[in-house]
């Protein structure tokens, strides 16, 4: 295979590996850093530096990143850019060390080529160092160069460099990563960093740079021609669809279809800054002309006609996860893939990898820094790529749709095949139909708050008064669904996101069936609710807060629940055990100390006024 121009290289390791001080010798030997960043080096002191005065503290070439970090400020990757010997480009991603910023590393990890992974010769090989090393294979490199660092500290003795080395080399087979280098290096004294080192007799390898001066690009799998359209471009006389290519290669005259949606175009212009170009390839940022002038929209995904990506609503991946709270099924999260945005949920969980072991664990759920594999669900179909094809198309991000935090990186394996054996039916009788004949509108009043809020007994009125008027009702209270349909659930919070999801898929055939369903459930997270929201359509969802103090719930206690929380005999009840996160945009907040008589008034208004 020739030699790419361009190689990405994810430096990696546990904390105080010495990544900082290995790139900054790097940078510095191959002239990557300017003359007035050297001499700041040379005198600037650190408390603690074990740099003597007047000779360069390599770490401080890499932009002071360990000070933030000390600071508790999150941070993003660090790229530097270094010219290798054989004048192509390496761009070095310095991957944070510390466990609360594994979603870093996964995220620069999944550009990369080579994976530079550190370990600390003193302390050996860690949980986070094998870590780093699954999730690099997971994110696709194929080539790790472990440098066994700070060897000086301990003589250079050659049984500590091949203990490691014993340590990793099965592992990364076991991980599948084709090539493996291990050197022993000392990033602070330079030994076997830039020049062989006379106080390694034993190791007759190459140097870190020749190393990484003989490496290779990743091919970026198999998949033809992919182009995630990231926005419309309008002008008079003009409308193309914008993007960056993911594969492939795209000309003029190519025939292209719009994966999944049975619409094929030619590319009448390549157009790209002050240039109309004949063809273009990944990585390139361009505008299309097509003719005709189809509709297409964010989020499409252009593909080739004789090989298009197929849309599914089902996968089963890899992730990474990278929240601060456990994984819950049934909660809905948000799938990015480049411009494409859509909720998605995680309905299983098959197994969790024992990143030490390498042995697979069955898991319910998945905690900070777990990997595993799930099957996972989205709204509508979208077009993925299997990872192992693309790994821009076959990558993904979980986002909780209430904080916007990252909580996953995920990689697709293979879509799912039940996902090609359904299709939705249309019938004639449809849910406009259904209303007409019962004379009003249908839709789901949501009553969350407290247990003892008073949300079954407000609901109870508001539904006997709806009835009286000839509105058809039908009331889901929390307890009942658990008796039948619930009775699987728990209380843990990714039980109560299932419990809410199912409620809320019942509640959506109801509507659909022309009712008024009234809900009456404690639904503590924000987000669940949110995503039971979108369910519906605009107009449909009545959010009710049933607003009662804690004191006020616990002296009530109809079922006894806060006394048993009280005797340690209840550990997930909300609001002692577990939080509860009120509305912030509810369509209605009723006092739990009114009476029912008015808090179900209230309800029956919002319901008639729609």
């Amino acid at each position: 295979m020739a030699l790419a121009p361009l190689v990405r290289l994810v430096a990696c390791g546990s904390v105080d590996d010495g990544k900082s001080t290995l790139i900054g010798r790097l940078l510095a030997g191959t002239g990557s850093v300017p003359d007035d960043q050297l001499q700041m080096a040379r005198t600037t002191r650190r408390s603690g530096s074990t740099v003597a005065p007047g000779e360069i503290d390599y770490s401080l070439l890499t932009d002071g990143l360990e000070s933030e970090r000390e600071q508790g400020i999150t941070i993003d990757v660090a790229y530097r850019h270094m010219e290798l010997p054989s004048h192509r480009r390496l761009i070095i991603a310095d991957a944070p060390g510390h466990e609360q910023y594994t979603r870093n590393m996964a995220v620069a990890a999944s550009t990369a080529d080579v994976a530079l992974l550190l370990v600390d010769a003193e302390r050996g090989v860690r949980t986070q160092t094998l870590r780093h090393l699954t999730i690099c294979s997971l994110m696709g490199v194929r080539h790790a160069v472990i440098a066994v660092n700070k060897l000086d500290a301990l003589g250079f003795d050659e049984t500590v460099f091949e203990g490691i080395a014993d340590t990793l080399l099965p592992a990364a087979e076991r991980l599948g990563i084709e090539r493996v280098d291990v050197i022993p290096v000392s990033a602070l004294e330079g030994d076997n960093v830039l020049e062989r080192s006379g106080r390694t007799p034993w190791y007759d390898g190459p140097t870190l740079l020749e190393i990484l001066d003989q490496s290779e690009a990743i091919t970026n799998g198999e998949a033809g021609l992919r182009l995630p359209v990231q926005t419309i471009v309008r002008a008079p006389g003009f409308r193309g669809v914008a993007g960056t290519i993911a594969t492939g290669t795209v000309r003029a005259g190519d025939r292209l279809e719009v994966a999944g949606r049975s619409l094929t175009a030619t590319v009448a212009e390549i157009v790209r800054l002050n240039a109309s170009p004949e063809s273009a390839e990944a990585g390139e940022a361009v505008c299309l002309r097509l003719e005709p002038d189809v509709d297409i929209t964010r989020g499409d995904v252009l593909t080739s006609v004789d090989d298009t990506c197929h849309p599914a609503d089902r996968f089963s991946a890899e992730l990474v996860w990278c929240g601060d709270e456990p994984l819950a099924h049934g909660r809905s999260y948000l799938l990015v893939c480049g411009p494409l945005t859509v909720p998605a949920v995680v309905t299983a969980v098959r197994h969790r990898l024992d990143v030490e072991s390498g042995s697979l664990e069955a898991a319910r759920l998945l905690a900070l820094n777990d990997v595993g594999r799930v099957d996972i669900a989205t709204d509508a179909p979208v077009p993925l790529d299997s990872y192992e094809r693309s790994r821009h198309t076959g990558s993904f991000l979980l986002v909780d749709r209430v904080t916007g935090d990252t909580v996953a990186a995920g990689m697709v394996r293979f879509a799912l095949r039940r996902a090609e054996n359904i299709t939705r039916q249309e019938y004639v009788v449809d849910r406009d139909a259904r209303r007409r004949i019962k004379g009003h509108p249908a839709g789901v009043v949501w009553l969350t708050g407290l247990s003892g809020a008073g949300k079954s007994t407000i609901a109870n009125e508001a539904e006997q008064r709806l009835h009286a008027l000839g509105v058809h009702t039908y009331l889901l209270d929390g307890d009942n669904v658990r008796f039948g349909l619930n009775k699987d659930l728990g209380f843990t919070p990714e039980d109560r996101a299932e419990n809410v999801r199912r409620v809320a898929e019942v509640a959506r055939l109801m509507v659909d069936a022309g009712l008024v369903v009234l809900v009456a459930l404690v639904s503590p997270f924000r987000g669940d609710r949110e995503a039971a929201r979108e369910l519906f359509e605009d107009g449909e969802f009545i959010e009710v807060f049933v607003d009662t103090p804690l004191d006020v719930c616990a002296a009530r206690d109809p079922k006894g629940l806060y006394a048993r929380a009280a005797a340690g005999q209840l550990p997930n009840l909300t609001g002692v055990g577990q939080d509860y996160e009120p509305p912030t945009h509810a369509e209605l907040v009723l006092s739990g100390t009114d009476s029912a008589d008015a808090s179900a008034a209230a309800i029956v208004a919002a319901v008639l006024a729609e």
